[in-house]
C-alpha cells in the first residue's frame, strides 16, 4: 500500500494496471490511450527541456495512482521526478517558487477533489504573480489533476470543480478528450508563460484510443475543436462528456433526421468566444453538457456568450444538461448523476421541437 493509500485508507481508487505504450500495426500511425498520451507528453517535455520537473504524491517510485508517470523517475532521475509529502498546498506552493526561479514544474494533484487545500496557492499566488510583480515575474507552472465521474470511485475522487478555477483571472484551464490533445495540451501548457491547469478526465484514461503524433505537436490553448458538423443544433461540451454528446448527436440523426454539431471546447479558460458565437448563429439551437452541478456551472457562461453573440439567430431556448445540485454520489448512483446520451438526446428533442 502506498503512503497515499495508507493516508486515505478506504478512499483510494481501484488499483490501475501498468500499461506499456501500444503501437498500431499500420506504419506511421500509433493508437494510444489517453493515459498513455499523457505519459508520453510528460516524457517529451522532460526530454526536451531540462528545466521541466515533475512533482507530486507517489509520482516517482510508484508511477502515480493511475500510472501516468510510470517509468519517468527511472528514466530522468529522482531530482526531476520528485515524490512529495501528502500536502497539496505545499506541492503547488513549491511549484510557484520553482517557476519564479526559472524552472518549469509540472505538479500532479492525485484527484481534483483533493485540490481544495491548494486553491489558496492557485488563486492567491500563482494567478496573481505576474500582475503583483508588474510583469517582472511569471508563474510558468502546470498543475495536472484527474477529475470527473464514471469510474465508481468513493467520496472526493470524482469532483468536477472547474468553476473554482475558470473564475480566477490569470489561470488557464484545459481539458483533453482525445489522446492527441492529452499530449498536445500538456506540451502547450509547459511552454506557456503563465500557470495552466490540465484537467484529465479519468473516465477516458483507458476507454479512449486515438492517433498521437510521435513528434512534439502542441495543441494551441484557446481554440475549440469541432468534433461533428451539423446545421440543426449544436452541443458544446468538454472532457468525458464528448463521447455521450457525440452518441446523442448520432441518435438525433437516426431518430429525428437532425444534423447536430458537437463542439469540444477543450479550453475552459479562456473560452473560445468566437466558436461559441459562430456555432450558435449557424445552428440557432444551443445545448451545453457538463457533469458539474447545474447552478453557476460553466454551462451558464457558455449560454450567456451564445445569447450575447447570437441572440437574434436563436430559434429555441438554450438548454443545459448537467449534474444535479447535489454532492457526487457513490458507485452505481453515478449513473443517475452523470449526463448520458439519452438525457442529451431528450434535451435535443425538446430543442428541435421549438420554432
Amino acid at each position: 500500500m502506498t503512503p497515499s493509500e495508507r493516508r486515505r485508507a478506504g478512499t483510494a481508487a481501484p488499483a490501475a494496471s501498468r500499461e506499456p505504450l501500444q503501437r498500431a500495426e499500420a506504419p506511421g500511425r500509433r493508437e494510444l490511450t489517453l493515459l498513455q498520451a499523457v505519459t508520453e507528453g510528460l516524457a517529451t517535455a522532460l526530454a526536451e527541456d531540462e528545466r521541466v520537473i515533475v512533482l507530486g504524491e507517489d509520482v516517482g517510485k510508484n508511477g502515480g495512482v493511475f500510472r501516468a508517470t510510470d517509468g519517468l523517475q527511472e528514466r530522468f532521475g529522482p531530482e526531476r521526478v520528485v515524490d512529495t509529502p501528502l500536502a497539496e498546498s505545499a506541492i503547488v506552493g513549491a511549484s510557484i517558487g520553482l517557476a519564479a526561479a526559472g524552472l518549469r514544474p509540472i505538479a500532479e494533484i492525485q484527484f481534483m477533489g483533493f485540490v481544495y487545500p491548494a486553491l489558496d496557492q492557485l488563486i492567491s499566488h500563482a494567478s496573481r504573480l505576474r500582475s503583483r510583480s508588474r510583469g517582472r515575474y511569471g508563474a510558468p507552472l502546470v498543475v495536472r489533476m484527474p477529475y470527473g465521474g464514471g469510474v465508481r470511485a468513493p467520496e472526493l475522487h470524482s469532483e468536477s470543480a472547474e468553476v473554482h478555477l475558470v473564475h480566477t483571472p490569470g489561470l488557464k484551464v484545459v481539458v483533453p478528450s482525445t489522446p492527441a490533445d492529452a499530449k498536445g495540451l500538456i506540451l502547450a501548457a509547459v511552454a506557456d508563460p503563465d500557470p495552466v491547469v490540465v484537467m484529465e478526465p479519468m473516465r477516458l484514461y483507458r476507454s479512449v484510443k486515438g492517433h498521437v503524433p510521435e513528434e512534439a505537436v502542441p495543441t494551441p490553448i484557446g481554440p475549440a475543436r469541432v468534433v461533428r458538423e451539423g446545421e440543426d443544433a449544436v452541443v458544446f461540451c468538454w472532457g468525458a462528456m464528448v463521447p455521450p454528446a457525440l452518441a446523442a448527436a448520432r441518435l438525433a440523426e437516426e431518430r429525428l433526421s437532425a444534423r447536430v454539431a458537437v463542439v469540444d471546447l477543450r479550453t475552459l479558460a479562456p473560452l473560445d468566444r468566437d466558436a461559441i458565437g459562430e456555432w450558435a448563429r449557424r445552428t440557432g439551437r444551443v445545448l451545453v453538457v457538463h457533469e458539474a452541478p447545474r447552478t453557476a456551472g460553466l454551462g451558464a457562461e457558455v449560454l450567456a456568450i451564445a445569447q450575447e453573440e447570437a441572440f437574434w439567430h436563436l430559434r429555441a431556448r438554450p438548454r443545459r444538461v448537467t449534474g444535479p445540485d447535489a454532492p457526487f454520489p457513490y458507485f452505481s448512483l453515478e449513473d443517475w448523476y452523470l449526463p448520458d446520451a439519452q438525457r442529451i438526446l431528450a434535451a435535443l428533442e425538446e430543442t428541435l421541437a421549438e420554432t
